[in-house]
């Protein structure tokens, strides 16, 4: 992605020094989020972490419902989901939040996510939703089935809010279980539901979306366990083979 362009004296110039002057230009409590916020994204892959077993390493699962797929054209993150995963135990604590978008949402993304732009004239901008769902995850191993689309869009909203990047580790149920069953063609969230007979709540909602796959990434340590797959270092040399 291109960096945007720093003007002297501008805003991402400002951004970057910190202190009173972006405080000035963006209010007080503004600065703090970004301030926030940006020290969550940094020193999230300690070495040590590559030899903690799967059964015992934190974890949060997430999912975003966005406006569309193309975050360069425009699109961007309509609701945030996420549940804590304690080893191979599926944690009660979650967090969920709309956020409010600078576009119009689609008729095809209302129908697909059941999120209206009535729905999210009240919700909290961008930079505070993203603030509460970075303060949940915290310095947790980040998963989400077809990750790609979901790294890619948090990416962007970290750029975009507070002009840091994301540091977290992201696993990707989708990428494991074809690893773990190759001659299973498909990708789809509800095929790989059905293959591990895990029921289907509500798609299409980040929560929802994230509790289920959440259930997959247990399924899959059980798995990887049968496999000899034991820490998460074991999980990245075994998806590194071809």
């Amino acid at each position: 992605m291109k960096e945007p362009m720093k003007g002297n004296g501008g805003f991402w110039d400002a951004l970057k020094g910190g202190g009173p002057r972006i405080a000035s230009m963006l209010g007080a409590p503004s600065a703090q989020q970004i301030a926030f916020v940006r020290s969550l994204t940094k020193g999230q892959r300690r070495p040590e972490t590559l030899h903690v077993p799967l059964t015992e390493l934190k974890i949060a699962v997430f999912d975003l419902e966005t406006t569309g797929f193309h975050y360069h054209y425009g699109d961007e993150i309509l609701s945030f989901g996420a549940v804590k995963v304690e080893g191979e135990a599926v944690s009660n604590e979650s967090y969920y939040s709309l956020a409010k978008p600078a576009c119009s949402i689609p008729e095809r993304i209302v129908e697909l996510t059941g999120i209206t732009q009535e729905m999210v004239e009240d919700a909290p901008p961008l930079l505070e939703a993203l603030r509460e769902f970075m303060s949940f995850v915290d310095d947790r191993v980040l998963v989400a089935h077809g990750s790609a689309h979901d790294k890619a869009f948090l990416d962007v909203a970290l750029w975009k809010t507070t002009k840091a990047h994301l540091g977290h580790r992201v696993l990707d149920t989708m990428m494991i279980a074809r690893k773990l069953d190759p001659d299973k063609k498909f990708s789809g969230l509800d095929e790989w539901l059905a293959e591990f007979e895990i029921p289907i709540t509500r798609r299409h909602h980040a929560l929802e979306d994230a509790k289920m796959t959440a259930c997959l990434w247990t399924r899959l340590i059980s798995s990887l366990k049968d496999r000899g797959v034991i820490t998460l270092g074991d999980l990245y040399n075994y998806l590194s083979k071809t």
